[in-house]
């Protein structure tokens, strides 16, 4: 741990609404999560290529929330992590895993969902469970890659007698950061335009599906649900925290005002809030494209209702 003054710039007051809501969303990610890793593994117990894809999506959105605690624990203190080096290095790990997890797994649904729509009677990897296994064993291999390096370069700091962890006002190695964002930012951007090319295919196969027909209906009601609730994850939690880590990591890196960085400062902490905001939103993507766990809600909220 660095033990001097990393910045010049003081560190600005969190208003203790960051805090409660991280507590909100981390608890209400908790219990949706934890229910829905419930239903694929003991209600629904022969998954198709989507339930796997759906599956990884649950367990990438639950790998922050046990150590959500520390993370809420953090901002109450004003920002001073009294939990040591290791434990930030965990923490920003799982973060890593989570978030990029959540971008990459909803990636592969997306296409998922394009392949077994639009190219329906085509036997690829898609619909081949064994094939499809082997692809999600890379992108988990892949996500502790990425993660990895975070044990050996990111270190706390102690900024106006407290304890920095994963601060951007951190100036050792800015350089190192700057590059390794840029890496994540480009995977980013790069599964942000895979989805958005497929679903833009896929929403010009849907509005030219006969809406006559029940099975039409059905298919296109829940498709656009799903692409309106997946852009709006995008938009809330994953697009937001990209913005404010690169500016900020551009920002300390050539020493820009200290004004300016408070302002990225309450901005990165924000986004840092609603990027959790995606682990309660996946639930509605399993609801609408997973059949057999949209009937066991729908039958589990109507015994749950009619019990009161």
């Amino acid at each position: 741990m660095n033990t001097t003054n990393a910045t010049q710039c003081p560190p600005v007051e969190l208003h203790l609404v960051i805090p409660t809501l991280l507590s909100v969303f981390s608890l209400v990610g908790l219990v949706f999560n934890g229910f829905s890793l419930w239903i694929f593994w003991f209600v629904i117990k022969h998954w198709n290529s989507g339930a796997m894809l759906q599956f990884s999506l649950a367990l990438a959105d639950s790998m922050i929330l046990p150590l959500a605690p520390l993370m809420v624990t953090y901002f109450y203190l004003g920002s001073h992590w009294p939990f040591g080096e290791f434990l930030c290095q965990l923490l920003a790990f799982l973060l890593n895993t989570h978030f990029y997890g959540s971008v990459y797994f909803l990636t592969l649904i997306c296409i998922h969902r394009y392949q077994v729509i639009v190219h329906y009677n085509s036997k690829t990897l898609w619909r081949r469970r064994s094939s499809l296994k082997k692809l999600i064993l890379v992108f988990w291999f892949l996500l502790f890659l990425q993660g990895l390096p975070l044990f050996f370069f990111l270190k706390t700091s102690v900024i106006s007698g407290k304890v920095k962890c994963m601060s951007i006002l951190q100036s050792e190695m800015s350089s190192l950061y700057l590059a390794y964002g840029i890496l994540r930012g480009t995977c980013f951007l790069l599964s942000f335009a895979i989805t958005f090319i497929s679903y833009m295919r896929l929403g010009i196969y849907i509005a030219n599906i006969n809406p006559a027909s029940l099975r039409g209906q059905v298919m296109k009601t829940k498709s656009i649900q799903i692409i309106v609730l997946t852009l709006l994850v995008y938009a809330v939690g994953f697009v937001p925290v990209h913005v404010c880590m690169t500016v900020a990591a551009i920002m300390r890196l050539y020493e820009i005002s200290c004004t300016l960085l408070n302002h990225i400062q309450i901005a990165y902490y924000v986004s840092v809030v609603f990027s959790v905001v995606n682990s309660c939103l996946d639930p509605f993507i399993y609801n609408f494209a997973n059949e057999k766990f949209h009937k066991f809600i729908s039958q589990f909220l109507k015994k749950f209702f009619l019990s009161k």
